[in-house]
């Protein structure tokens, strides 16, 4: 069988090359979050595994799954299937069908590079893996935070350092696979060596070979928060768009606090593991000063981030579940991404020449591009603004904390019909909707929506709203003049403009401005 090639959950069919392509589909994807046109067969604009799963190819446990490319057609109809509604789209460019693939195991994916590991002895064919690229299908950025102190002592120092060296090589380093360093927490953390130092595994067994012991108290809640914010810069080394991550090797107890750690990595997007080997004995456990360490540090307390070794003789068979953990991308729930890292404000028009009926369509606009996004007290914002002549905030980012609740207030926006003032509009959502915001670690989007001339200016507005960090959107419908669309849309205004004759013409505009919003995002500073 062709090998297959491992995807995310948010891949799109025409994200795919080939006329005939098999891919893997990871587990646990979101299901709220596909975007899936169609029925059997679907607009290639639809998520590949989401299409799947609609389809009943796959469960949400993913597997092996064949694309295969069709023409375009009109009308793809909504169908609810297997837990996932997909979507009413007029007419698309071209289309895929998706049948069972090949039967290989999701490990495959995980462990493609393992046998870069072992010498070949040439009794069976060797699997091509481009050596120096890595293991692709492993994105990730990892800082080894292990442990350098008193409680470890030597001898157990250099078992620890075997069973990093083991990790690293069965990770499959690589260009374009994943990345590693490492981070020695002693009294004072220091770095040994970043993610940019190299990029083949035989140089960093050599790295972690040559590692001297440093002794003293094991702060590791010192080194986690030194690490969270010295290690992953883009100048070390760190790539875009690659879940951060940092290994927390912890022999017994440790001797300060890590809760504060924790709370400062997960504000930095980088998801802690904590390996604890050989739990603290009881006499040691009145030391420790806080027992429940482990569920504090951790990216979340659900049990996938925490990992224990009874001892350091014998790990050889802890490697590989390991390895799948730091691989598996998809459930690294503390990365910032574009979906749970972005404030969006809709600005939106309640002109007498909008009416009712296609001022619900204008909704449903808004409450298609919002379903996408992690909404959550610690994840993506959205808000609402309502103008004529005059505004109206229908809620701020602060409102509505759950996803279920941002689209019931969104349900129950009502019309208010009057005239059209979109710059005053896009000064006021500026002030008292992104002002409060403004600090916070979040990137700020607005999405404007009219359906008509302006009485006022919206150049200077706009550029004041760009000027304070918000990327603008503007999406224009009827009567709306491009040349307003573009002075209020964002650099490159070509990609920040969107235009519909009809109403209806906005819910084929969804993916494009959530594409757009997450283009953004990774190109922004991270």
């Amino acid at each position: 069988s062709l090998a297959s090639t491992a995807i995310t959950c948010f891949t799109r069919g025409l994200d795919l090359r080939k006329g005939t392509e098999d891919v893997l589909c990871p587990a646990n994807c979101p299901l709220w979050q596909f975007y899936v046109f169609g029925d059997g067969v679907y607009a290639s604009l639809s998520s590949v595994c989401g299409a799947a799963i609609h389809s009943g190819v796959i469960t949400n446990t993913g597997g092996a799954v064949r694309v295969q490319t069709l023409p375009g057609q009109d009308n793809y109809p909504a169908v609810n299937a297997n837990g996932i509604q997909s979507q009413v789209l007029s007419r698309w460019a071209s289309s895929f069908s998706v049948t069972a693939g090949a039967k290989n195991t999701a490990l495959e994916a995980v462990g493609r590079s393992v046998s870069t590991a072992r010498p070949s002895t040439g009794k069976r064919p060797k699997k091509t893996v481009d050596k120096k690229a890595g293991n692709k299908d492993c994105k990730a950025d990892i800082a080894f935070l292990i442990d350098g102190s008193y409680n470890i002592g030597q001898r157990r120092f250099n078992l620890q350092k075997n069973f990093v060296g083991k990790v690293a090589v069965m990770l499959g380093i690589g260009t374009e696979g994943p990345h590693v360093g490492v981070v020695q927490a002693s009294e004072h953390p220091k770095i040994e060596f970043y993610l940019k130092n190299f990029t083949a595994a035989k140089e960093v067994l050599f790295a972690i070979k040559e590692l001297g012991f440093r002794g003293g108290n094991s702060n590791t809640g010192k080194a986690l928060k030194y690490t969270a914010q010295k290690f992953f810069s883009l100048e070390n080394g760190a790539r875009k768009g690659i879940p951060k991550i940092i290994v927390v090797f912890l022999d017994g107890w440790p001797s300060d606090d890590l809760e504060e750690a924790g709370i400062v990595a997960r504000e930095f997007g980088v998801n802690v593991f904590i390996v604890s080997v050989a739990k603290p004995t009881t006499e040691e456990l009145g030391m420790v000063q806080d027992i429940g360490f482990v569920d504090k540090a951790v990216c979340r307390n659900n049990g996938f981030f925490s990992y224990q070794m009874p001892t350091w003789f014998g790990t050889t068979k802890y490697v590989k579940p390991l390895v799948q953990k730091l691989c598996s991308h998809e459930q690294m729930l503390c990365s910032k991404t574009c979906y749970n890292s972005v404030n969006i404000g809709f600005l939106i028009d309640g002109s007498s020449s909008v009416g009712e009926s296609n001022f619900r369509l204008v909704l449903e606009f808004v409450s298609n591009v919002a379903k996408a996004f992690e909404i959550s007290d610690i994840g993506s914002k959205v808000a609402a603004v309502q103008f004529t002549y005059d505004q109206r905030t229908e809620f701020s980012f602060t409102d509505h904390i759950t996803k279920d609740k941002v689209l019931s207030a969104i349900r129950n926006i009502r019309y208010m019909s009057g005239g059209t003032a979109t710059g005053d509009a896009i000064s006021f959502t500026t002030r008292n909707v992104f002002g409060p915001v403004k600090d916070g670690p979040n990137k700020n989007f607005l999405v404007v929506l009219t359906d008509g001339q302006s009485y006022d200016d919206v150049r200077g507005p706009a550029a004041a709203a760009q000027k304070a960090g918000i990327t603008v959107f503007s999406v224009g419908v009827a009567w709306a003049p491009l040349d307003d669309l573009k002075d209020m849309a964002s650099e490159p205004r070509e990609s920040h403009t969107f235009f519909t004759r009809e109403f209806t013409g906005l819910e084929q505009m969804v993916p494009d401005i959530i594409r757009g919003i997450c283009r953004d995002f990774l190109d922004s500073k991270q």
